[in-house]
């Protein structure tokens, strides 16, 4: 990646922004790890999933940031007679963003796959369904980073309309094939799996417009923070809202169901 020269501002809103990101990925890490036994045991698979999530993205966003710390160095000009801090200009080291796609080739299937965990479906609806959304998934960020690492806006094009199919993919299972399977939930789990599937098409939805910066013309400082605070604002909607989303759903079926995190029905264990 060819660094641009920052301004202070824009060097300090991505470092704090991927800062921040650490921070939200690694505590919704053990606030759903502690989660994982306040449901039942069969949606248990799904905190774990979110966990997973949250876990490899703290991970890869530590390494991010601690890439772009080390990226870059300070730059500073003289003002009155003192040295003036005025920006921030390339080091000579690399920022290594595919630390992102890494991520996201691991995360994502784990996201599609935990929203269907969590609705407890039956295994003949079940594996189908998460076979061909991890698949998808998988299809999806790997024929985008071809075009996320191409320089020429041609190929990029070609290989974000590529990675476009198997994305209106997914949108048409968990859309279409998630609605029938979910036909006879209750209100409030529809409800609650309506707006988890639009918090996920509304951050996914940035991607595709961060994929097209540099065939739009933006400025590369401008693209470059953009980019870096776009993405980690997504992924903390994508990834720790989505998992507290999921941890709804779970809570409110257990609700529906009348039972507690061991399985037994609410009734009896009050009884007792």
């Amino acid at each position: 990646m060819n660094l641009p020269v920052l301004t202070v501002g824009e060097f300090d809103l991505v470092f704090n922004m991927l800062s921040l990101a650490v921070a939200a990925m690694f505590g919704s890490f053990v606030f759903f790890v502690i989660a994982r036994n306040q449901v039942a045991h069969k949606y248990r698979p799904a905190l774990i999933m979110s966990s997973l999530v949250v876990g490899i993205a703290g991970y890869h966003y530590w390494r991010i940031f601690g890439s772009w710390d080390a990226a870059f160095m300070p730059k500073f000009d003289m003002v009155d007679g003192a040295k003036v801090l005025v920006g921030y200009e390339p080091s000579g080291k690399p920022f290594n963003d595919a630390y992102r796609y890494v991520d996201w080739l691991l995360t994502v299937p784990l996201l599609v796959a935990e929203l269907i965990a969590v609705l407890a479906l039956s295994r003949t609806v079940r594996t189908p369904m998460m076979t061909k959304l991890i698949i998808a998934s998988v299809l999806m960020i790997a024929t985008g980073y071809p075009g996320e690492i191409s320089s020429d806006n041609m190929v990029r094009g070609v290989w974000g309309a590529v990675a476009t199919v198997p994305f209106c993919y997914i949108l048409y299972v968990l859309w279409v094939e998630l609605t029938k399977a979910t036909e006879t939930a209750s209100p409030r789990v529809k409800k609650l799996l309506s707006d988890t599937r639009l918090v996920l098409l509304g951050t996914w939805g940035f991607y595709p417009i961060a994929y097209l910066m540099p065939q739009l013309g933006v400025d590369a400082g401008s693209a470059t923070v953009a980019l870096q605070v776009g993405y980690s604002v997504a992924d903390i909607l994508a990834k720790c809202a989505y998992g507290f989303m999921i941890y709804a759903i779970a809570k409110a079926k257990m609700e529906d169901e009348g039972i507690d995190a061991q399985g037994a029905p609410i009734a009896a264990a009050e009884a007792a």
